[in-house]
């Protein structure tokens, strides 16, 4: 198959790669990155375009289209990566002014000084840059974790290297002056360049496609675990870990406090102030908790105004330290809500896990205890200990 039905079918591969992340992202707008990825295949579709229509247009235009191009597709790949993890892109003017230097030397080595050896080195220095820093944008978080993400740093690594080294394998295949060998290069390596770039351009392809899975996979995962007004854990993924937490403290050894904490006369504030005022008094108590807990402890809305907390590898003595700071918190801390300041108390319930339990026994439990802060007047911490080692019970 010679070079130019190679060019035409990977500008037909990137074409139709372009048109199905543009239907995807046109559906999918809140996929951080795809927009980016779908130009970067748009921009590999005009390179391959202006491959074909080389001998029909000026050389120093042509030169201009491919090098403008195929930059252009290295450095929004690279966006693309950075938005997808929710990083900041790096200032535009810097790239711009790289492209723009780089063109003009490739104009110059083409029109002024002609060097095909310079102009094909030039041709993939800006891209092959941007592709290692697209590998190394997304290889993080485990591979493990997120495999996908490691898949299309690997492709764009490797084609990133290909493009820096290529002119090397010309040289190596065509010895001699870069002048001398340009016949011999082509004939010899150019079917081969293409057909790499076309393979890492359908590779590439999918994993922009496998990482848009990910990403909705991972936001349904978040909507079927995460309550959405507090950004916690609901009460299904809140058991879900309790049981791991329990099997993971017999297994060890260790203990495993469980809190249930209750909003006092919660109802009294939304009939007072509406909903809306109610729904930020829960998410202002959840950021007061939040800077209570340490990044290992795990919080869940079990329901209404009612949450609980469990604390991996803490005494009972420092459960109920922190039930007592998250108490006397709360109570000083009014919420600041679009009618003015709520005052806001919590009745909090502490219990141990004890051996043999099971995550609805030992919630029971913590329950009860909240309850019996509720009957004692509210705004207090009460501690019920497991069975057999007696009942403890925490007055403030």
């Amino acid at each position: 198959m010679h070079s130019p039905t190679l060019v035409t079918l990977a500008g037909l591969l990137a074409a139709l790669v372009t048109s199905v992340l543009y239907a995807v992202w046109y559906f999918n707008k809140n996929i951080p990155g795809l927009r980016l990825w779908m130009l970067s295949f748009l921009s590999a579709s005009v390179f391959c375009a202006s491959l074909l229509v080389r001998d029909y247009v000026p050389e120093w235009l042509s030169v201009m289209l491919t090098q403008s191009t195929i930059a252009a597709a290295a450095y929004l790949c690279f966006l693309g990566s950075r938005a997808y993890l929710g990083r900041a892109h790096p200032p535009h003017v810097v790239a711009v002014a790289v492209i723009v230097a780089v063109m003009g030397m490739a104009v110059y080595f083409t029109v002024v000084h002609p060097h095909m050896g310079i102009r094909f080195a030039l041709a993939g220095l800006v891209a092959g840059v941007y592709f290692l820093l697209t590998a190394h944008t997304l290889a993080r978080g485990g591979f493990h974790n997120v495999p996908v993400r490691y898949l299309f740093a690997v492709v764009s690594g490797l084609h990133g290297v290909f493009l820096l080294v290529r002119p090397l394998l010309f040289r190596l295949v065509a010895p001699g002056t870069v002048e001398d060998a340009d016949a011999g290069m082509v004939a010899l390596l150019s079917q081969f360049v293409v057909l790499e770039a076309t393979l890492s351009l359908v590779l590439m392809a999918f994993g922009a496609l496998m990482l848009t899975n990910e990403h909705i996979t991972r936001e349904l995962r978040h909507l079927a675990e995460v309550d959405p007004l507090t950004n916690v854990f609901n009460r299904r993924a809140f058991l879900t870990l309790l049981e791991k937490a329990i099997s993971n403290a017999q297994r060890t050894q260790s203990g495993l406090p469980v809190l249930v904490i209750d909003l006092d006369h919660f109802k009294k504030i939304n009939d007072t102030w509406g909903h809306q005022s109610g729904d930020e008094v829960l998410r202002h108590f959840v950021a007061l908790a939040n800077g209570c807990l340490r990044k290992e402890d795990v919080m869940g809305r079990l329901g209404g105004e009612e949450f609980a907390i469990f604390l991996p590898n803490a005494s009972s003595e420092g459960s109920q330290a922190v039930a007592e700071r998250l108490r006397a918190l709360v109570a000083h801390h009014p919420a600041m809500t679009g009618r003015g300041p709520i005052a806001l108390t919590v009745s909090i319930g502490v219990t141990q896990y004890g051996g043999g339990e099971t995550s609805d026994f030992v919630l029971q439990r913590a329950d009860e205890a909240m309850y019996r802060a509720k009957e004692r007047g509210r705004n207090r911490v009460e501690t019920l200990s497991p069975p057999g080692t007696g009942v403890g019970v925490l007055l403030v």
